[in-house]
């Protein structure tokens, strides 16, 4: 059994609500309940992704149901799933605050210098250089000056900071990379495939970057045609929740 570390997202969700309408998308994945709609990123081309025999019906299942398969062993039905539990968790609430997550911790200059030369960010994203100079990027198919995810390890436990993309919660490396950080690392998990719920701050977990979609027709009908994160951005706003003592 994979992604523990949602169960506090799935035992919080209430089981009343229900999916009433579902797309895996060639770049994302949505599940709408009423005016909520929630999102993950589809696992194109990922080896273990593949539909079953409940394809096709899983719209009108309870949203609690569906966010036990990030459970699963399958990565589409983790990015369903995961979809499910953003329907539930990622509304507008006092306590979210507006931003994407992407800024280190640090604001005096010497403790940000040493800050980025401590971060580690696994999985790109557009800007990275910019916003994290001189940190180590990790990915599971690494460019020139990037490190490969298997050979991590060591990175990973001596990280001052690490930033994980959403992605590895559908990938499952999430877990791993979690149980190989130190207690005293700050780390951000980002993306819109993020559940904001609150049961997450855990643990290394400091800060939750997800997305709110505040247009759910339309962000459904860009995720039915392909759209990529550039294109979903004007359906929604990026926000972040902060652990207290972060």
């Amino acid at each position: 059994m994979r992604q523990s570390l949602l169960a506090p997202a799935i035992a919080g969700m209430d089981d009343g609500a229900v999916a009433e309408r579902i797309v895996v998308g060639f770049n994302w994945t949505a599940v709408q309940c009423g005016a909520s709609v929630g999102l993950a990123w589809s696992p194109r081309g990922m080896a273990g992704a593949h539909t079953t025999p409940q394809t096709g019906s899983y719209a009108g299942r309870p949203l609690a149901d569906l966010a036990r398969l990030c459970l699963t062993d399958n990565p589409y039905e983790r990015s369903i799933g995961l979809a499910a539990a953003n329907t539930f968790w990622n509304r507008p609430t006092p306590s979210l605050q507006e931003g994407d997550g992407l800024t280190p911790w640090a604001r005096d200059p010497e403790a940000l210098r040493e800050e980025l030369a401590g971060t580690v960010i696994v999985g790109r994203f557009p800007g990275l250089d910019a916003k994290f100079p001189g940190a180590t990027v990790v990915e599971l198919d690494p460019r020139a000056g990037e490190v490969a995810y298997t050979d991590a390890g060591p990175r990973f436990a001596t990280a001052r900071a690490l930033v994980m993309t959403a992605s590895t919660l559908v990938n499952g490396t999430a877990e791993a990379i979690l149980a190989a950080v130190s207690p005293e690392a700050r780390v951000s998990v980002v993306g819109p495939s993020v559940p904001l719920c609150p049961g997450l701050l855990t643990g290394p977990v400091r800060r939750l970057a997800g997305f709110v979609v505040t247009e759910p027709q339309a962000a459904f009908t860009a995720v039915m045609e392909g759209a990529g994160a550039k294109a979903l951005k004007r359906f929604g706003r990026p926000v972040t929740l902060t652990a207290p003592q972060a």
